[in-house]
């Protein structure tokens, strides 16, 4: 059976120019960076290498690079980093509706220990109003966390303006920047950025790393308690095969950006306007909103979003209904009920993310299936059979 990946956001494989890269750091050189000796001091040359090649791209400073587990240590130590300052009074944090659960479900755990968080709303395309975040801060606001590209539906938030707000009221601002790095141009100094966290895995790296930027000067607490790896942020031996492979996918997604983006944004322009055509009641979220252009959120009626991606795996495609994070929860999308989507088209809703591999041939085989997917459910459905009738 062919087999297709349309599950991009959810993770990547990993590019056979990075393995290559990794592959001397788990044999030969194997040292323990923080070691003096010579198997050391070769882990540590590769761990500050790397740290320059991530902090180049985005703007930064290398001793502005923390390396930790992947986006969602990266999310909790900006944001319990700065919430969990000694000595303070519990604070306001505000954050977006949309936000990737590991920042939603960290702001939760933060209100039950005591602070206080604003949920912006967004508009039916899926964006904050910047104007919003303005009217919403308090004199004890203690950090602003908005992300830079949506997980589900790619729409690229206004985060230079939050930030650029958050800078004037001299309060810290992070950005969950984890699907747009590689994607788009990130530089944290023109985004107005205090923290920033990236992850490797999204951009055809290894799985297990990722970064939190730290802007110089700005105070962030450890959330784990060992050695004083990291800049003392950051507690525990660094995985340099992996932070290496980080390093080297960050640099060719730069290189490649253009060609790829291109590319990509043919194909899923391609098949949002043949399921336009040939399936009734689609509906395309964020279509007027700027996207990354390679993801597309995409919602059938009256049929459910399990039913759909079991019958898209029988055929051999790999989609999803969201965050990989949250799939297998009987709850709909949070992203798309924030933007105002009905219960009803939220639950029958999927995300389809492209990469690299993806050709024309298979965006085709892929509208096959689903045109041919959602008349077979549909014929099924006691929803769709009630709106068939009601348009008699």
């Amino acid at each position: 059976m062919r087999r297709i990946y349309l599950d991009h956001n959810a993770t990547t494989p990993l590019d056979p120019r990075v393995f290559k890269a990794m592959e001397p750091y788990l044999k030969e050189t194997f040292g323990n960076p923080s070691s003096p000796h010579y198997y050391g001091r070769l882990a540590k040359q590769a761990l500050e290498e790397s740290r320059e090649i991530v902090s180049g791209i985005i703007g930064a400073k290398p001793e502005e690079i923390i390396f930790t587990s992947g986006g969602t240590e990266a999310d909790n130590l900006a944001l319990r980093g700065i919430a969990c300052q000694g000595g303070r009074n519990k604070g306001h944090i505000i954050t977006s509706s949309v936000e990737h659960h590991a920042v939603i479900r960290t702001c939760n755990a933060l209100e039950k220990d005591g602070f206080t968080v604003t949920y912006l709303p967004v508009d039916s395309e899926g964006r904050v109003d910047p104007d919003e975040i303005k009217k919403s801060i308090r004199k004890d606001t203690i950090l602003i966390s908005v992300m830079l590209a949506n997980n589900e539906t790619g729409v690229i938030e206004p985060v230079a303006e939050a930030g650029k707000i958050a800078q004037e009221c001299e309060i810290p601002f992070h950005s969950d920047a984890v699907q747009a790095v590689g994607k788009l141009v990130v530089d944290v100094r023109e985004l107005y950025t205090d923290m920033l966290s990236l992850s490797s895995h999204k951009i055809y790296g290894p799985k297990g790393v990722g970064v939190l930027f730290v802007k110089d000067g700005v105070r962030v607490f450890p959330i784990l308690t060992g050695g004083h790896h990291e800049r003392g942020l950051r507690a525990g031996t660094e995985n340099v095969a992996a932070i290496v492979g980080f390093a080297r996918a960050l640099k060719i997604a730069v290189e490649e950006m253009d060609v790829y983006q291109t590319k990509l944004l043919t194909l899923r322009n391609k098949l949002e306007s043949a399921l336009l055509d040939k399936i009734d009641k689609v509906e395309i979220q964020s279509v007027k909103a700027e996207r990354l252009p390679h993801t597309s959120s995409i919602g059938f009626a009256s049929v459910e979003a399990e039913s759909i991606l079991l019958h898209l795996d029988l055929k051999g495609i790999a989609a999803s209904s969201g965050s990989a994070c949250t799939t297998g929860e009987p709850e709909p999308s949070h992203v798309l009920l924030a933007m105002g989507v009905s219960p009803e088209l939220a639950q029958g809703s999927i995300r389809i993310s492209l990469g690299r591999e993806n050709t024309e041939e298979q965006i085709n085989y892929t509208i096959d299936v689903l045109e041919d997917t959602i008349k077979q459910l549909r014929k099924i459905s006691s929803q769709w059979q009630t709106v068939e009738k009601r348009a008699i």
